[in-house]
């Protein structure tokens, strides 16, 4: 009879054993996971950011000076509708040692707007949206004005140009 408790106790063991295991791995993917989906939230609300802040014509006094120099247009309200952010998974950046991952913005506008002016807006929308995930990771002390790249525990993120549709 000694034997038969001994066994079950056993069992038991390695049963929890391995479910800790489980566990363990498990909790490493669910985390790598959690941090590309905070990424993407922050990423979603600076692009909307980045648009309203455009939008309302809300620029930095030099911003102000060259596009009324030059981009006259971008200085009345517009609008600007984001159709989709998604993001790309560029393999390991050997410089960071960290996985890179590239967002990318689809927007679209009913004005007519050059070149230049589209670029302007796209790189307002980009430079919101990377200080927005800078800010959720807290990491402004550890990238550049621009927040290019900007860094999380285990990935560095960049943008890709907007795509206009």
């Amino acid at each position: 009879m000694m034997d038969n408790k001994g066994q079950l106790s056993a069992e038991y063991l390695l049963l929890a054993g391995v479910l800790i295991i489980i566990v363990m791995l498990a909790i490493v993917f669910v985390a790598s996971e959690n941090e590309l989906n905070m990424a993407m939230s922050a990423a979603r609300n600076g692009a909307i950011e980045g648009i309203g802040t455009s939008s309302l014509a809300l620029y930095p006094i030099d911003t102000y000076n060259e596009y009324s120099n030059s981009k006259s247009s971008l200085l009345h309200p517009y609008s600007v509708d984001i159709v989709n952010v998604s993001y790309v998974d560029m393999g390991m950046d050997k410089n960071y040692n960290k996985k890179k991952i590239q967002f990318k913005v689809y927007a679209k506008t009913s004005n007519e707007y050059s070149k230049s002016e589209l670029d302007s807006i796209g790189d307002r929308i980009n430079y919101n949206l990377r200080k927005s995930i800078a800010i959720c990771f807290n990491s402004n002390s550890s990238t550049n004005k621009l927040y290019n790249p900007v860094f999380s525990p285990h990935y560095v993120f960049t943008t890709a140009n907007i795509k206009w549709v």
